[in-house]
């Protein structure tokens, strides 16, 4: 990457920061809102699971889930500057092209380490614990923030694609049920045959169970499926796959933009 490419997309990620510091409310709540899902799934339901050390099972899934939520705010972030015509006088600038994409990237990338750590600290708060060691716990961080940079690199194609905010609503329709569909809250194994072998093969389900692995928390079931039995080689190779995939078609449709 060149110097221009680094300082022009470090430039746009101070802008995102500036807009931290002059929209804190909304950072904040974007921080609170996985952490109250947390302690209303772990408080409200987790009585009803009948699982032992439910919390534990719970708090790799709802860091997996986190990730997965952040491609909504890519998105709203991306469509807002198209409709506001920003995109538009950045690209017509003496600027690398791909800066405006890469301090997306970036801003995003700290963020969602912002939430881990959130969420991290709500769950010790809570009780849970990982029992691997120390070596093991930072690769599960990193197979969850490798996650969110592919999901990111959804998120952004996607807000290209809608151009709009109001049509952001469409996408995050069809979010939720992917996220939840997986084995964040609950084991496959107690799923529909059919509706458990997606969960099994949801890229999600992936990370979810290899960072309750390396965490040495209780992964609940799923034993004897390839996918769940890899779920530390998937859990690498699916969010390669998802952000080569996404980053060259993002790359492709921004260059399109205004022909």
């Amino acid at each position: 990457m060149s110097s221009y490419v680094m300082t022009d997309s470090w430039t746009m990620t101070r802008r995102g920061l500036s807009h931290w510091r002059r929209q804190p409310v909304q950072v904040l709540v974007g921080l609170a809102f996985p952490a109250l899902m947390l302690v209303m799934f772990a408080y409200f339901l987790g009585g009803g699971m009948g699982v032992e050390n439910y919390r534990e099972f719970l708090v790799p899934g709802m860091l997996a889930l986190t990730m997965a939520f952040g491609l909504e705010s890519t998105m709203v972030a991306l469509t807002q500057d198209l409709t506001k015509g920003v995109i538009d006088r950045f690209r017509s600038l003496p600027m690398d092209p791909s800066a405006v994409l890469v301090g997306r990237s970036v801003l995003d990338m700290l963020q969602s380490a912002l939430s881990l750590l959130v969420l991290l600290g709500v769950g010790l708060a809570m009780g849970w614990r990982w029992h691997g060691t120390a070596a093991a716990a930072l690769a599960a961080v990193a197979l969850l923030l490798l996650l969110r940079f592919a999901l990111l690199w959804a998120g952004i194609y996607l807000g290209l694609v809608a151009g709009r905010p109001e049509l952001v609503q469409a996408v995050q329709i069809l979010v939720w049920p992917v996220a939840f569909l997986s084995n964040a809250f609950t084991s496959p194994d107690t799923m529909p045959g059919w509706m458990g072998a997606i969960a099994e093969w949801n890229p999600m389900s992936a990370t979810a169970r290899a960072a309750r692995e390396l965490f040495a928390n209780p992964v609940w079931g799923g034993g004897g499926s390839w996918a769940t039995e890899h779920a530390l080689l998937l859990a690498v190779v699916w969010p390669v796959v998802l952000a080569v995939v996404f980053f060259t078609l993002s790359v492709r449709r921004y260059r399109a933009l205004g022909r």
